[in-house]
């Protein structure tokens, strides 16, 4: 039960680096308010609809960007204890986890999903990825190192 919180508290930190990471980016780019980022992520499921839905689809991204988030936690640390006994070095695992998080949502999810297609350049999949490593997977890895995790 103590590894369950852990993982929820993970989950709620990385869920929260990451949507304050693509709302900051997204305002500095296009300097309109960040609603758009969590219809953008309710859109999903919504389709083009969750662009008019005002607060209500807002919220309902923002509920479906923890999810997502959440699952990626529980992925990670189901996965780290493997990953660990394969690679010792925590940097190369964070990096290999960020992009992996990266790959499984602009190849999978977001294609698999009502949202709109969108423009990719190297800079903006480079930026994604930067902010997965630094918001997901740093926080992550640190958290799974504690020895809580690991069955030495």
């Amino acid at each position: 039960m103590k590894n369950l919180n852990q993982i929820l508290k993970a989950g709620l930190l990385v869920g929260t680096l990451d949507i304050l990471a693509a709302c900051l980016q997204f305002i500095l780019n296009t300097r309109k308010e960040p609603s758009a980022v969590f219809k953008f992520i309710a859109s999903g499921v919504f389709g083009a609809r969750a662009f008019s839905g005002g607060y209500v689809m807002a919220f309902a991204g923002l509920i479906f960007h923890y999810l997502i988030a959440l699952a990626f936690t529980v992925l990670f640390f189901f996965l780290y204890p493997k990953m660990h006994s394969l690679i010792k070095n925590n940097v190369l695992i964070l990096m290999i986890y960020g992009t992996f998080v990266w790959l499984i949502m602009k190849f999978l999810i977001i294609p698999l999903s009502n949202t709109p297609s969108q423009q990719s350049t190297y800079l903006g999949a480079a930026t994604s990825v930067t902010i997965l490593i630094i918001c997901v997977g740093i926080p992550l890895s640190i958290i799974a190192e504690r020895k809580t995790f690991l069955k030495k």
